[in-house]
């Protein structure tokens, strides 16, 4: 009997076509925090399922007000580190234990 038998390649490959087009995203998004993108599109990215890292150009508190809050209601995580921020989707969370 081949250990193949079973197996359901078509829900194999609607997944690699999922995530292809962006559902279940695990990406890594670059990007700069300067007020020149909507609170909106961060929180698109993030409930996207992506990882922000932006770089902070300004008052941190102030461009980050408008998704800040929502993110971390979602169980997302936020961090300030060496002039950027990363900020994680519910389920992500950030490991800070090596910089102590």
């Amino acid at each position: 009997m081949s250990d193949f038998e079973g197996l359901d390649l078509q829900a194999v490959e609607d997944q690699m076509d999922e995530d292809r087009d962006g559902a279940g995203s695990n990406r890594v998004v670059l990007g700069v925090l300067d007020g020149s993108e909507s609170p909106e599109q961060w929180l698109n990215t993030i409930e996207s399922g992506s990882v922000l890292v932006l770089n902070v150009e300004g008052d941190l508190n102030e461009l980050a007000a408008g998704f800040a809050r929502p993110v971390r209601e979602a169980g997302g995580e936020l961090m300030h580190f060496r002039g950027f921020l990363i900020v994680t989707p519910p389920g992500v969370s950030i490991d800070s234990e090596r910089l102590e």
